[in-house]
């Protein structure tokens, strides 16, 4: 559980910094950045699987570069259900989640041999 909250935490740190590197992406403030985190999660969890079910031919043809779309297309959708995130276009959207991804395997390979908790 705290691998989690750790996880989040670091994933609002990353939007930060996605927005201090590219301006098409903004956030106001580190709590949005919290918001948009979480929503960014839950739709990579929920709505993202179906749509990759549903687009399946077209990432096996085009060789899985379609996943980009898929996540800018989350990315966008985060900042169209909240008025603290803002990403300019589909394009940012894309550069955005792009970068955001980077960052996002950083955190997972930084917190993959992390143990928290008691140590028996």
């Amino acid at each position: 559980m705290l691998k989690l909250l750790l996880k989040w935490l670091l994933s609002a740190c990353a939007l930060l910094a996605v927005t201090s590197v590219y301006s098409g992406v903004q956030v106001d403030g580190f709590a949005a950045a919290m918001w948009a985190a979480l929503v960014i999660g839950l739709l990579n969890a929920l709505v993202r699987p179906v749509l990759f079910i549903l687009t399946l031919p077209i990432t096996v043809l085009t060789l899985g570069a379609f996943l980009f779309v898929i996540n800018a297309l989350m990315f966008y959708a985060a900042s169209g259900l909240l008025d603290d995130f803002h990403v300019r276009s589909f394009g940012a959207a894309l550069i955005g989640s792009i970068l955001y991804s980077i960052a996002g395997v950083i955190i997972d390979s930084a917190l993959q041999g992390l143990r928290l908790g008691p140590q028996r």
